[in-house]
C-alpha cells in the first residue's frame, strides 16, 4: 500500500474507532466518603455523625437480610426485613438528614455476616424466584425509607459463585431499570471463597456496580502503609476499572489504623489520583471517640481532588 492510501486508511480507522469500541475513562480522586450505620444498636443517630459540607456523603444502613424476624432466623429466598436499628434510623430520620444536607444520600447493605447467633447465608432456591422475591422487598423497602443506592456485603454462601453473580447481577440491573436505586457497591474482603463470588459477579455485571467498598480493614492488625498501598493495587486488579474505596475499622482491630498511617495512604493515593473515597466500618463504633475520624476523612477528601 503505498503512503497517501495509508494515510486514508489510517484516518478512517481512527474516526470509526470510537463507534467500535467503548473505552471507560479511569477513576479519579473523588471527595465520597461512607460509612456504615445501625448493625450494633448502639443508639446512634444520623444527625450524631459529623457532616462536612464540601464532600459526597453516603451512609449505609446496616443491614437488609433476607431472614425471617421471628427468632428462629431461617432464610427467606430474596424476601428482605429490616435488621438494623431502625428506632434511631427511621424513615423520618432519613428524610430529616436528607433535606437539612443536601450532599447526603442513604443506601442500605444486604447480608453482613451474621444474624442471630448464626452466619447470614446468601442461599437462594432458583435464581428466578431470589429476583422476583428480592426486587418486590428492596424496592417496598427502599421507596419506604427514600433510600438511594444498594450495597452488597453478602459474607458466606450457600450457592456457588454463577448463581450469586446472577441473583445480585439481575437486582441490581432491575432496580436501576426500575428507577429505584441510582447507584450499587460491592463489600468484598480477602477470602478466597468471598473473592470468587465477588470476582464472578464483577466479571458478569462490573459495569453496573459503581463502588467497591473493599474492607481492608479485614487484613491483618498492625498492616503497615507499605503493606497497604500493595493490597490496593491488588484488588485495583483484581475489580479492574473500578472505584475501590479505601477503608479502615473504628475499634482499630484489623487492617491500618488511622493512628499507624492510615491517611499517609490516602494522600499518596491522592498523589496518584486513586483515592476514589473514604468508607468507615461503623458510626456505631465511632460514637465512643467523637467521630475523630470521620472528621480527619472528611476534611481530607474536602481539599480540591
Amino acid at each position: 500500500m503505498d503512503f497517501p492510501k495509508l494515510f486514508i486508511a489510517l484516518f478512517i480507522f481512527q474516526v470509526l474507532l470510537p463507534s467500535h469500541m467503548s473505552i471507560q475513562a479511569a477513576p479519579a480522586n473523588s471527595n465520597l466518603f461512607r460509612e456504615y450505620i445501625g448493625a450494633e444498636f448502639k443508639n446512634v443517630k444520623f444527625t450524631d455523625v459529623p457532616i462536612n459540607s464540601n464532600v459526597e456523603f453516603h451512609y449505609i444502613l446496616s443491614f437488609a437480610i433476607d431472614y425471617d424476624t421471628s427468632g428462629s432466623t431461617s432464610p427467606t429466598n430474596g424476601k428482605f426485613n429490616v435488621f438494623w436499628d431502625s428506632d434511631n434510623l427511621s424513615p423520618s430520620q432519613v428524610s430529616y438528614i436528607k433535606s437539612h444536607h443536601s450532599n447526603v444520600k442513604v443506601a442500605l447493605s444486604l447480608g453482613g455476616d451474621s444474624v442471630g447467633d448464626g452466619y447470614a447465608y446468601f442461599d437462594p432456591s432458583t435464581v428466578d424466584s431470589w429476583v422476583s422475591n428480592a426486587v418486590s422487598s428492596l424496592t417496598y423497602i427502599i421507596q419506604e425509607y427514600n433510600l438511594d443506592g444498594i450495597d452488597i456485603d453478602y459474607e458466606h454462601f450457600h450457592a456457588d459463585p454463577e448463581t450469586f453473580a446472577q441473583c445480585i447481577g439481575r437486582l441490581i440491573t432491575t432496580l436501576k431499570k426500575n428507577g429505584v436505586i441510582s447507584f450499587a457497591s460491592i463489600a468484598p474482603f480477602d477470602d478466597d471463597d468471598v473473592q470468587n463470588h465477588y470476582k464472578a459477579l464483577w466479571k458478569s455485571y462490573g459495569h453496573l456496580i459503581d463502588y467497591v467498598n473493599f474492607q481492608f480493614y479485614a487484613y491483618d492488625q498492625g498492616t503497615t502503609v507499605s503493606q497497604f498501598m500493595n493490597y490496593f493495587n491488588t484488588q485495583s486488579s483484581n475489580y479492574n476499572g473500578g472505584k475501590v474505596l479505601v477503608s479502615f475499622i473504628s475499634d482499630g482491630s484489623g487492617g491500618l489504623t488511622p493512628e499507624s498511617g492510615f491517611f499517609t495512604a490516602c494522600n499518596r493515593l491522592k498523589s496518584q489520583n486513586k483515592l476514589y473515597g473514604i468508607f468507615v466500618w461503623s458510626a456505631d463504633d465511632s460514637k465512643g471517640n467523637g467521630f475523630l475520624y470521620e472528621k480527619q476523612s472528611q476534611a481530607l477528601l474536602a481539599i480540591s481532588h
